[in-house]
């Protein structure tokens, strides 16, 4: 019998400091997230992290939490409720990070017969901090708990038409009215080491920008490269000037050289640049979370704001969205079939 496990990233029991650090060290401490040897990501995370970031986080988190819960883990779940009516095979959720378990979404639907998964990351570009750790950890799982069950691993989706098609008509949905500027793609960065430790060739990753448009096999695990793609798919689809668009990473931690241009510094400079009114989407993230409602909704509105400018807008994720959800049991009802 076959199943689906879609997988998330995660999110603290509740908006205060005793709940998100627990949440925090499991994250941070995870290898492919900071990827340096035990004892120094030890050292870094429990030793200087975990003693004033917990606090920060709690009070971020309190600023977007919802009556229901975290953000992400209710509109994943939304999400999941949506897709299993329009599909003939068991849909579980699951989160990399926190009490909602692969290992559970596992056993749940282990316990409906299911012996044939398909393993889905919530994630439209690939990258070892978000797709990967996700892949290795379900199959470690699998190899202690369920040996009787196989995987299909969803790959990255950044690309497909049909998720291009979901992105734009939801951009130009959410710009409808709003008469911008200028529309800035934020993705949530990665150390640039990241890029480098992909690169299945072990040689096409120069990082310098010619790289991502030439073509090579390193694209099929190219975070940098897949982000770019999906910004060109997106912008002709919308029929986007190259003066209106730009492309930045957001969410970076001080001490590596992450993707650049960083989005916070860009958007500081927008209005002297006379741009007065900006839309801001977030396509590395398919559901909102702390990273699109606090740092870019919140925090991002107030620094443009406070530069010179006028209005500032957050396209909202794709979400529960129907077409999103009737694409996503698409894909999944050609793989049943």
């Amino acid at each position: 019998m076959k199943g689906v496990l879609l997988v998330n990233l995660g999110s603290p029991e509740s908006p205060t400091a005793k709940d998100v650090k627990p949440y925090l060290d499991e994250f941070l401490m995870d290898k492919y997230v900071i990827d340096v040897p035990y004892l120094l990501r030890a050292l870094l995370v429990r030793g200087i992290i975990l003693r004033k970031r917990p606090e920060e986080s709690a009070h971020a988190y309190a600023k977007i939490w919802w009556d229901e819960g975290s953000p992400l883990v209710v509109l994943s779940e939304r999400m999941q409720k949506k897709v299993q009516p329009l599909v003939n095979v068991p849909v579980a959720l699951a989160m990399r990070y926190g009490s909602m378990t692969i290992e559970k979404g596992l056993q749940e639907l282990h316990d409906k017969g299911v012996t044939e998964v398909m393993l889905f990351p919530l994630y439209p570009q690939y990258a070892m901090a978000s797709t990967l750790t996700i892949l290795v950890k379900a199959e470690e799982i699998r190899k202690k708990k369920f040996p009787q069950m196989t995987f299909t691993d969803v790959p990255a989706f950044y690309n497909k038409p049909d998720y291009i098609k979901n992105l734009a008509d939801s951009i130009q949905k959410h710009l409808a009215g709003f008469d911008y500027d200028h529309l800035l793609f934020s993705y949530h960065g990665i150390p640039e080491r990241h890029i480098r430790k992909t690169d299945v060739t072990k040689s096409h990753c120069k990082i310098d920008g010619s790289c991502c448009n030439t073509p090579s096999a390193a694209h099929d695990f190219c975070y940098r490269h897949q982000c770019y793609e999906t910004t060109k798919q997106v912008v002709k689809l919308l029929g986007l000037p190259k003066d209106k668009y730009s492309l930045t990473f957001q969410s970076r931690l001080a001490g590596d050289k992450w993707l650049e241009p960083y989005t916070d510094i860009e958007i500081d400079k927008m209005p002297a640049k006379g741009i007065k009114n900006l839309a801001v989407v977030t396509p590395a993230f398919v559901s909102d979370c702390l990273e699109t409602l606090e740092e870019i909704a919140m925090r991002a509105k107030e620094d443009f704001e406070a530069k010179g400018g006028e209005q500032f807008l957050a396209v909202p994720c794709l979400n529960d969205g129907d077409e999103w959800c009737q694409t996503v049991s698409n894909w999944i009802n050609d793989w049943a079939e």
